[in-house]
Formats: structure tokens, C-alpha cells, sequence
């Protein structure tokens, strides 16, 4: 893994999963356009994070069966036609299928970071892996601010438009980076996708990581979904292009995040992700004081984002160190949670704000994260280091 490859990784994989996010600062924008209610809008950003768990599930374990310079370009060409689709969308419910199609094809991101595992060796591993999960990141956030801005220049139709040739461009320069390498399993697809619930029941660290995954995935949509409604309503009023400009905040977060797989290389993988959820806890504290000051809340955002990006890498190259034969299996399980995760905070967030607001919101948050920090401390029992695996084996659990 060069330094030009990782770069390149990083990008199409943010790329990637920020397909999941351009409506979610157009979500007014888009239901005045298409003539439906703010609550219905919000299930846009269900729809897709359930396509793409459903994406993720079913078609990410082919990586470890495939050759994945010919797959992920592949799966990167779907994704344009359906980005397509969603900028010709003459209905709400046309573009909720559509969204829910984009979600189930543009997993490439997902497939991308376990062979970036592959690539990388022992000692680089949590630095290259974090890179590129800090891409993913990055580009969840960064595609709210671009959004935001594309959409209040030219509309919401061409935020998509500019996706889909984005991510042809993209499946082009992947076809030509990514090297043949041999598939690290030969079995039927019903083994292959049996075999990712077996490896998730052998191994007690990825049982309680994916716990961790879900709750903070979860945690983070609840809050961006909500932060929505409420810089888009009174007292603040903000068009969608400020709004998407709050993004920007989030990914200074990120970038602060980037390193924190280099904590995993020096043993403190499990010890952080207590740190990172600890922190999580204070910024939903901060967030029930924050609704009338904008101040407070960027302060909430970047502090929020530091720690759900930090303890999302730990998780993920916690994960990988497990088994190498089994990457894109592992990513599959953890990946799926995750989103599945997302989507429930994301509807979640629909619910509270209805019932309470952005108070109930924030209570929640506390509420998630208190959650989290049990499992931490049931999960962190024993070593505090996951075992790193042989070349060909897999490692025993932590």
C-alpha cells in the first residue's frame, strides 16, 4: 500500500458512502420539490442506510471469493446508474426506491478497506486501515457540506448527477490501481454468506465490537438527522446551503479522528475505545444546553464526531485483526450492524423530534452512550490486546 494507493482508497470509498448522505441537509429542500411532508422526507435517509446494510450483507462477502479489481469497479458502475435514477426521480416514492437502490450498491467503500488490510502489512496495518476509514468518514461528512452547496446553486437533482459521473470516473482509475490478486476462498454463495454468522459467533470480540459499532453509528445519525430539523426550523431558519456548511465542522472532527488507528498498532486499541465513548457521553451532555447557541453547538459537533470516528476505526481494525482469510466476511458482519444501527437512529431521530425535540434527542444520545460504555466494560474483560493473528490463521479471541 503506497502512499498514492491509500489516498486513492480513501477517496473512493468516501465517495462511496457519502452517496448515502447528499439528501440529508435537502431533506426540507427535497420535500417542498416533490410536494411530501418534512416526516416523510426523513425516511430517505432510512431507506438508503437499510439498502445499504442489505448491500452490505449480501454482496461484500463476494469479495473474499472474487477478484476485486474486476468487482469494485463493477459495483461502483450500479451505484452511477442508480445515482441516476434518484436525479430523474419525479416522485417521492420513485426517489425512496432509488435511494434504497443507490444503498445497496455503493458498497465498494467496504470492499476497499479489507483489502486495504490485505495490502498493508503487520505493523501499518491500523495506520492504512485508518486512512481509509477516516475517508469513509470524511466523506460522510463532507457529502452534507457539498450537498448543501450544489443543491442551493443548482438543486437538489444535480447533487446526484454529479455523484453518478463522480463514481464512473472513480470506477475507471480503481480498474487500473487495484492489483489481481488470487480469491482467499473458493465456496458456494449460501456457505459464503452462512460462514459470516459463524465467524461472528466464534469470536467473542466481534460480538461485543459489533455491538459498540451499532450503538455509535446509531448515536451519530440520531444527532445529524436531528441537527437538521433544527437548523432548519425556528429559531435559526438556515437555507441548505448553510446547513450543509455545519458538515465542515464534523470533518475537522475526522481529520482529528485519522490517527487513531496508529493506537490500535501500539496495543491501546481497547483502553481508547473507552476514551472515545467517554468522550461521546460529554458531547450529548453539552448538546441538551446547545439548542439556542450555534457556538455551543459546533463545539458539540467536532468534539461528537472526534469520538464516534475515533472508536469507529478502533472497532474496524479491531475487527480485522481476527482473521485474515476472513476480512471481507468480518467487514461484512461489522458493516451490516453498523448500518442497521444508522437506520434505527436515523428513524429514531424522526420519532424524538416529534415527541420532544432536540432535548429529547440529546437525552437519548446520553442514553446510547451510557449503554455503550457497559458493553465496553463487559467486552474489555481479559486481555487488552487483541492477539495478532499468524499470516494464515485466525487469531484467538480477546
Amino acid at each position: 500500500m503506497t502512499r498514492g494507493l491509500t489516498f486513492l482508497f480513501a477517496l473512493a470509498a468516501g465517495a462511496a458512502v457519502g452517496n448515502l448522505y447528499w439528501a440529508q441537509p435537502l431533506l426540507g429542500f427535497i420535500a417542498a420539490d416533490l410536494h411530501a411532508s418534512a416526516a416523510r422526507a426523513g425516511w430517505l435517509i432510512t431507506a438508503t442506510q437499510v439498502g445499504y446494510a442489505t448491500g452490505v450483507l449480501l454482496l461484500v462477502p463476494l469479495g473474499d471469493v472474487l477478484d476485486r479489481r474486476r468487482f469494485i469497479p463493477a459495483m461502483m458502475l450500479c451505484a452511477a446508474a442508480a445515482l441516476t435514477a434518484c436525479a430523474l426521480a419525479p416522485t417521492m416514492g420513485v426517489l425512496l426506491a432509488a435511494l434504497a437502490v443507490v444503498g445497496m450498491t455503493t458498497v465498494s467503500g467496504q470492499i476497499l478497506t479489507p483489502l486495504a488490510g490485505d495490502l498493508a502489512d503487520d505493523a501499518s496495518r491500523g495506520r492504512v486501515v485508518g486512512v481509509v476509514v477516516s475517508g469513509i468518514l470524511t466523506g460522510i461528512l463532507a457529502s452534507r457540506t457539498v450537498s448543501g452547496l450544489v443543491a442551493g446553486a443548482a438543486g437538489w437533482r444535480t447533487v446526484y448527477a454529479l455523484a453518478a459521473a463522480a463514481a464512473v470516473l472513480l470506477a475507471v482509475l480503481l480498474h487500473r490501481a487495484v492489483p489481481s490478486l488470487a480469491p482467499k476462498a473458493s465456496m458456494s454463495y449460501p456457505a459464503l454468506i452462512a460462514s459470516v454468522g459463524r465467524a461472528v459467533a466464534r469470536e467473542r470480540t466481534v460480538r461485543w465490537t459489533l455491538v459498540l459499532a451499532a450503538t455509535g453509528f446509531g448515536a451519530f445519525t440520531m444527532f445529524w438527522t436531528s441537527l437538521t430539523f433544527l437548523l432548519s426550523g425556528p429559531p435559526f431558519g438556515y437555507p441548505v446551503s448553510v446547513i450543509g456548511l455545519f458538515g465542515l465542522f464534523g470533518l475537522a472532527g475526522a481529520v482529528a479522528a485519522q490517527r487513531a488507528g496508529r493506537w490500535h498498532d501500539r496495543g491501546w486499541s481497547i483502553p481508547a475505545t473507552g476514551a472515545a465513548w467517554a468522550l461521546a457521553l460529554l458531547s450529548f451532555v453539552a448538546a441538551a444546553f446547545a439548542g439556542r447557541s450555534v457556538l455551543l453547538i459546533i463545539v458539540v459537533i467536532v468534539v461528537l464526531d472526534v469520538a464516534v470516528q475515533a472508536q469507529g476505526i478502533l472497532n474496524q481494525t479491531r475487527v480485522f485483526a481476527v482473521s485474515r482469510q476472513e476480512r471481507s466476511r468480518l467487514n461484512t458482519a461489522y458493516v451490516t450492524c453498523t448500518f442497521i444501527g444508522g437506520a434505527l437512529g436515523s428513524a429514531a431521530a424522526t420519532v424524538l423530534w416529534s415527541a420532544g425535540g432536540w432535548t429529547a434527542t440529546s437525552l437519548a444520545g446520553v442514553v446510547l452512550c451510557c449503554f455503550a460504555l457497559g458493553v465496553w466494560a463487559w467486552g474489555s474483560r481479559g486481555p487488552l490486546v487483541v492477539p495478532r493473528p499468524a499470516p494464515d490463521a485466525a487469531a484467538p479471541s480477546a
